[in-house]
């Protein structure tokens, strides 16, 4: 039985290893456009890029006032903010127009949207919709929920004109109100590196790409020629997928830290976060049971076979998960250096584990038992869910 231990042992060293060198190398590679040699201005001749910001909102009442108020005081000369609400049956559009009328003028505009056409999903609809009310040089996709700070556009848009980059992702810091809600950001911080390594996502060799709701800069000329919102119009990850297509259509891509630029409070406890990938990651997965299944299996075997074998294995079998654990505690200790959160959350990532594996099968057998997805407020067929897919 020892050979087992060997072999599990050696994989799970491998694997954790070699993602902490590679992130230990890569990351510093990532800018951080807070520092002091990004609070510049890109304007060439005197004249700044037009950036239009895109804010799609259902039934976001809680929250879409102040993120409208602080988009409308940011810091840059050439931009404007149009706000779609999107069949909202609470607040969320007497609030809008109500921030509108106290802006400047031409500074927000309020779009509202009664009916939904056939063979959209509501949120790329309202993008989409936006998107073409613009002639900007630039379109900011973000959330309603977004809190940014004023410089945070002009220090996006001054690194994306200087690299040059046709796409901007800025990930946002997230504000984390209890322990539960630390413990499953450092999870997911963690073990992001398997999936998407944001070092790589410049190199147009790899194939790593980027896309947050929070924050997607795209330069208009590639926004258009790579179909606009309306090829991702059946897209529930809608943000993820345009960094993938922005990637496969061969445009520069990158993504960088920001500390506080923007910041969002994804979830409330480590409850509100399992929700949150319980509505989405079924659709990550591409609505394929064999790819969940087999995700979920490498989860667990990543995460809690280290610690599980550590206790299990006999003599010198528990020195390749040691060196396991000693890679997941590393990534710990990095990622903390970019988020705040203490690297004794490392004692937590069973947990956080099991949970996550959880909401993944939670995702999975929710969306299979409804044959679709019920988002923002409409359901949608798993078929033309399957059939829409990037």
């Amino acid at each position: 039985m020892s050979w087992f231990y060997w072999i599990a042992g050696c994989l799970l060293a491998l694997a954790w290893l070699s993602r902490l060198l590679d992130a230990a190398i890569g990351m510093p590679s990532v800018a951080n456009i807070s520092l002091p040699e990004w609070d510049g201005s890109p304007a060439q001749n005197g004249v700044s890029p037009r950036v239009t910001i895109i804010v799609p909102a259902r039934n976001e009442e809680a929250d879409i006032a102040a993120s409208l108020e602080r988009l409308a005081v940011l810091d840059y000369d050439n931009y404007e903010v149009i706000a779609v609400n999107d069949r909202s049956t609470d607040h969320t559009g007497a609030l809008m127009d109500a921030v509108a009328a106290k802006c400047s003028p031409g500074r927000l505009r309020i779009a509202h949207i009664a009916e939904l056409p056939s063979g959209w999903l509501g949120k790329p609809h309202a993008m989409w919709s936006a998107a073409r009310q613009s002639t900007a040089d630039w379109l900011l996709f973000t959330d309603a929920d977004i809190l940014f700070r004023p410089d945070a556009l002009r220090r996006a848009v001054a690194y994306a004109e200087s690299v040059p980059a046709d796409h901007l992702v800025l990930f946002p810091w997230l504000i984390m109100k209890s322990p539960g809600e630390k413990m499953m950001i450092s999870f997911f911080q963690t073990t992001f590196t398997f999936g998407h390594r944001p070092w790589k996502v410049a190199d147009p060799k790899a194939k790593d790409y980027m896309g947050v709701g929070a924050f997607n800069l795209i330069r208009r000329r590639a926004y258009e020629a790579l179909g606009t919102y309306a090829a991702l119009r059946f897209e529930i990850v809608d943000d993820l997928k345009l960094g993938k297509v922005v990637k496969e259509s061969g445009f520069a891509q990158r993504c960088v830290f920001g500390g506080d630029l923007i910041s969002l409070h994804w979830g409330d406890g480590a409850v509100g976060i399992i929700n949150n990938v319980t509505k989405n990651f079924f659709a990550i997965m591409s609505f394929q049971t064999w790819r969940m299944t087999a995700s979920c299996f490498a989860v667990a075997f990543l995460n809690l076979m280290p610690f599980l074998g550590l206790l299990a294995a006999p003599g010198w079998a528990k020195l390749p998960f040691g060196l396991a654990l000693f890679g997941i505690f590393g990534l710990y200790v990095g990622m903390s250096q970019f988020s705040g959160l203490r690297p004794y959350y490392f004692l937590l990532h069973p947990v956080s584990a099991v949970l996550f594996v959880y909401a993944m099968l939670r995702s999975m057998i929710l969306t299979l038992s409804q044959r679709g997805v019920i988002w923002r407020g409409t359901k949608y067929s798993l078929e033309e869910l399957r059939r829409g897919l990037v």
